[in-house]
């Protein structure tokens, strides 16, 4: 599993949350069944983005992303997501970049253009089924540029990019420069899973730009399609029917809600619909979550199961419908013992 992590910057509001605790769902359902989920989580710490958030606050980019980074540890520690077996970080994989660059551009996947390579995106377009329009204004929702006057095609997007006056940059072939935000991921996915990924998660938001990107590239390296046999796009948290982000201003953060409700409560909030449903959050529901939460603590304490090992089997098998937590929940709640027990342990929610 590879899951599309944090650029550190504005961590950790309830749309992080939520994708990585459904991450953190799906590998604990798959160990269930006895199979070895092996999860790779990156950190993109080298981002314009970032270096913008960075600025405004007066501190360094790499200071200010380890701070950032430690406080998103630290609650997704609190909402029981467990730490992955990988971890890497964009500024320790900038030599896999100039690799994966310098290949693109051998194979005629890429051209280079006044010191940054260009990788050839019609591909993503095509992929996504979009046209250029819709693919512009999604691009420009990340700061991203499309049709940029250096470009032969308008979806044509940086694998490498020449350095700007005053920002970090690194020595490559092509001069001084920094990778591409597709191209870290593709990067790291691709070096630390190898080829292909059984499956890749990640923010609705991100299927495109960024996903698209990063599969076309990874696919035109190795030749091995698809890149990822299945996506899980996990659903956006809205306020007020805005999805949370820092350039909209609406981020309700983890760690405010934790100063006033059980970490159990939240994780039971996230969870308990559609993982790809986008959803409104609403203060009231963490009460509701709550009183679910109690109730099915009550069915677990019961002995035994009405239905004995069909209740269990019904939980797994709600669990395994496109994980289906509501289901698997109401099942656990109805049939009380072993079934509940079962289902607040694969989720995490004891």
């Amino acid at each position: 599993m590879y899951v599309c992590g944090i650029t550190p910057y504005d961590t950790t509001h309830l749309g992080h949350a939520a994708t990585f605790v459904w991450a953190d769902v799906a590998a604990r359902v798959l160990r269930h069944l006895g199979v070895d989920a092996e999860v790779c989580r990156n950190v993109t710490d080298v981002d314009d983005v970032l270096d913008a958030a960075a600025a405004e606050r007066g501190a360094e980019p790499d200071s200010f992303a380890a701070v950032q980074q430690f406080r998103f540890d630290r609650d997704m520690t609190a909402l029981g997501v467990r730490s992955p077996a990988h971890e890497p970080r964009a500024h320790t994989h900038v030599g896999q970049v100039v690799t994966l660059a310098a290949a693109l551009l051998e194979s005629g996947a890429a051209y280079l253009r006044g010191g940054t390579v260009w990788f050839r995106g019609q591909g993503a377009l095509t992929r996504s089924g979009i046209g250029e329009a819709a693919a512009a204004a999604l691009a420009a929702e990340f700061g991203q540029e499309f049709g940029h006057p250096d470009a032969e095609h308008p979806a044509d997007v940086p694998v490498w990019r020449a350095a700007r006056l005053g920002e970090a940059a690194w020595p490559s072939p092509w001069g001084e420069g920094r990778p591409g935000w597709h191209a870290e991921c593709a990067a790291m996915a691709l070096t630390t899973l190898g080829p292909a990924l059984d499956l890749h998660v990640g923010g609705e938001d991100l299927r495109f730009p960024h996903h698209a990107y990063e599969a076309e590239m990874a696919e035109a390296l190795t030749g091995v399609r698809p890149f990822a046999r299945a996506w899980m796009h996990v659903g956006a948290v809205r306020l007020d029917g805005a999805r949370m982000a820092k350039s909209t201003g609406n981020l309700v953060l983890v760690s405010d809600v934790l100063a006033k409700h059980p970490a159990a409560v939240l994780r039971l909030l996230l969870v308990d619909r559609p993982w790809a449903r986008a959803w409104d959050f609403r203060p009231a529901d963490l009460d509701a979550a709550a009183a679910r939460l109690d109730r099915l603590y009550a069915a677990g304490a019961r002995g035994g199961a009405v239905g004995g090992s069909a209740a269990t089997g019904a939980v797994t098998a709600a669990l395994l419908t496109d994980l289906d937590v509501p289901a698997a929940l109401d099942v656990a709640g109805e049939a009380g013992g072993d079934a509940a027990r079962l289902a607040l342990s694969v989720l995490n929610l004891g």
